[in-house]
């Protein structure tokens, strides 16, 4: 994890925040007479039911949320009340979360009550079940992607998200200032909530309550949509590099040719650092855009560091091949 970055606690989803935050989007309703909605999720997975309902129950996944679609609904009324009533009690013996009745079906005859028994709140949707399941997943992994904070500020600068980091009173604030008033985008200043979405992206954004203000020192905050427009600022973005800006002194080793690289760190996904050493006179802001232009020529399959590394490399064989053919001639 890169320096100034804390984890975040990953916050507490019950049945009933489910159900406030995707009541219009997944078309819910409680069935009356179900568990309360206080009943915790701890899983972004979600599973049907499966051979669960045949009696079989050595691999149920019962601490995932549960759907019932039409088959599910199907079997379960074509078996005898008594073979029903018992199925539905080994079901809801598990931990379940909360269950799901799509399609605008009605709960099989005896879940409710078995459902109110185990304290489970089961909800109805009429969304056709492959629908369900299209809206609910992203949310549910976007509810437990892993996520942390870090002391920075995020701008877009050129379609890159560059990630500024260092000491408190180095001016990361200003730099982003300077680069919004040359038309980027501010994402967030001072600090950055990060959340890991998939495998290799990392998303930035800021305080909701911060709203695109800044900390300027001298100045005080500093409205920024407000004085340089809407267009000055963005909601979210990609991290994909980070500027790490440290005093210069002269005793500190600087990469002057790009090849040797170095990453970081953050919830587990690495990305590539550029560390700026900063001395009287020098230019961050443009420093920051030809870190964005560098990085956007790297992406492309363009790397300047290799390319004239490649072409020295070649230069320094054909002087060795002529060195070795004059040495050779004996005429």
């Amino acid at each position: 994890m890169s320096p100034g970055a804390a984890s975040a606690p990953r916050p507490h989803l019950t049945a009933g925040r489910l159900l406030d935050r995707m009541r219009d989007t997944l078309l819910l309703a409680q069935v009356a007479g179900t568990g309360p909605l206080d009943r915790a999720i701890t899983s972004p997975n979600i599973s049907s039911p499966g051979l669960v309902l045949a009696g079989y129950t050595e691999r149920f996944p019962g601490h995932r949320i549960q759907v019932f679609g039409e088959t599910e609904v199907t079997y379960l009324n074509t078996r005898p009340p008594a073979e029903r009533a018992r199925v539905l009690e080994v079901f809801f013996s598990h931990a379940i979360p909360c269950v799901f009745v799509t399609k605008g079906l009605e709960p099989p005859a005896g879940m409710v009550e078995a459902a109110g028994a185990a304290g489970v709140p089961v909800f109805t949707s009429t969304l056709k079940t492959n629908e369900f399941y299209t809206r609910i997943k992203p949310w549910l992994e976007d509810e437990f992607a892993p996520t942390t904070t870090i002391h920075a500020s995020l701008a877009d600068v050129f379609g890159v998200g560059l990630l500024f980091i260092g000491r408190s009173g180095i001016g990361k604030s200003e730099c982003v200032l300077d680069l919004v008033e040359r038309g980027h985008r501010l994402v967030a200043d001072d600090l950055v909530f990060v959340k890991r979405r998939g495998t290799d992206v990392l998303i930035g954004r800021g305080h909701e309550a911060q709203r695109h203000c800044m900390e300027i020192r001298g100045v005080g905050l500093v409205d920024v949509p407000a004085i340089f427009g809407v267009r000055a600022v963005r909601q979210q973005k990609r991290i994909e590099v980070v500027v790490q800006l440290v005093e210069w002194h002269e005793d500190m080793h600087v990469d002057r040719t790009g090849l040797d690289g170095e990453t970081t760190t953050v919830l587990d996904i690495q990305l590539p650092r550029i560390s700026v050493p900063l001395n009287p006179g020098k230019n961050i802001t443009v420093v920051a855009e030809v870190i964005a232009m560098n990085h956007l020529l790297k992406y492309s399959g363009f790397d300047p560091a290799e390319r004239f590394n490649e072409r020295l490399i070649g230069r320094m064989r054909a002087a060795a091949d002529v060195k070795r053919y004059l040495e050779q001639d004996d005429e």
